[in-house]
């Protein structure tokens, strides 16, 4: 049976496909981006096909619409192919060739898309929440710095509260500055009142999983820091080993050795913070940590507690407590546990029912 490797180069206006056969390219098509092009090309071959296409904004509309007229159909990791594809000559017809040689050679890392088109929705409501409480906050600090160059400080009822602002307003001799701050207000006033539709939204959806009202009952987890998990990470089973899960939230630790000292040992590696990871995911779970351990006195608090007694840097600790917490969460995701908290120590956490 024939083996077809197809690289797909995606713009808004038009695809750039080249299909591979034995190592050579022995079709190129430029279509118009939409499924019926697209889904032509693909039916005109018979045999095994393999398809990939690079993360974007249009990857999961194509996934989870081409994903049944091919048999392995891949969205793969840019930043992994950066360096290959940026080397020599640069264009679409060039890139789509390349991505089809990097999927022959196995070169390519997949990155996750959800066939689910309900938790598809829920997971565009929690990123239009992020973004919105994003450009809210931006305006408040905007609004802050324009007094701060006047050496003026707002009160915090009038910074939230617009019936007070017009009295306030008044009482500044600068009319050029209050001009200002009324002109910032609108675009704050306009960013905090989407972000509460937002989040009308994603509460409303949230309720239609169970593990999210799981999640609730530990220390540190609200509403949305469990609808933002769950949105993002879509299903327990991406992950075959917590510290995958753990890197890919921002909080694992990723190791680097590299040649051996005077006498022939091999030197120690060096234990740091991944750099690529998933932002979202970092501040929901480090924000639960800080929390939790803020909190009344509970499991994570009393391990945070303990750590810092035995010498270990505040930072380290609460990164090790939001990687316990992130790990409980996600047993309690795989095996419906319904128990709460119980005590057991950090290096049990991988059995098969995982608690606190």
């Amino acid at each position: 049976m024939t083996t077809y490797y197809i690289g797909a180069d995606v713009h808004c206006n038009n695809l750039e496909i080249a299909i591979m056969n034995r190592k050579k390219i022995i079709q190129r098509y430029s279509v118009p981006t939409n499924i019926t092009a697209a889904s032509q090309v693909l039916d005109s071959y018979t045999g095994k096909k393999y398809m990939v296409i690079e993360e974007g904004p249009m990857a999961g509309w194509l996934y989870r619409n081409l994903r049944g007229k091919v048999d392995r159909f891949i969205v793969s990791d840019p930043r992994r192919n950066k360096l290959i594809s940026s080397d020599g000559d640069h264009d679409d017809k060039i890139d789509s060739g390349k991505l089809a040689m990097l999927l022959e050679g196995g070169y390519l890392r997949e990155v996750y898309h959800s066939d689910n088109e309900y938790q598809v929705e829920l997971k565009h409501w929690v990123i239009l929440y992020n973004d919105r409480v994003r450009d809210a906050v931006r305006n408040i600090n905007k609004i802050r710095s324009r007094c701060r160059m006047h050496g003026i400080a707002i009160p915090r009822k009038v910074l939230r509260e617009p019936k007070h602002r017009a009295e306030w307003l008044k009482s500044l001799k600068n009319t050029a500055l209050a001009s200002q701050l009324l002109m910032l207000w609108i675009g704050y006033d306009a960013t905090a009142k989407q972000s509460r539709m937002a989040k009308q939204h994603m509460i409303q959806l949230s309720t239609k999983y169970p593990v999210i009202k799981l999640w609730k009952k530990l220390p540190g987890i609200g509403t949305i820091r469990a609808a933002t998990i769950f949105a993002y990470l879509d299903t327990p089973w991406r992950f075959k080993k917590k510290n995958k899960l753990w890197k890919y939230c921002g909080i694992g630790l990723q190791r680097t050795a590299s040649g051996k000292d005077r006498k022939g040992r091999p030197k120690p590696a060096i234990l740091e913070m991944p750099l690529a990871s998933n932002r979202v995911l970092k501040n929901a779970i480090m924000g639960a940590a800080l929390t939790a351990i803020n909190q009344k006195q509970n499991a994570f608090k009393t391990d945070y507690e303990r750590m810092v007694r035995d010498g270990v840097v505040p930072s380290n600790a609460r990164h090790t407590v939001a990687r316990k917490l992130l790990t409980v969460m996600w047993g309690m995701w795989k095996t419906s546990c319904q128990d709460g908290p119980a005590k057991v120590s950090l290096p049990k956490l991988n059995e098969q029912c995982i608690y606190v």
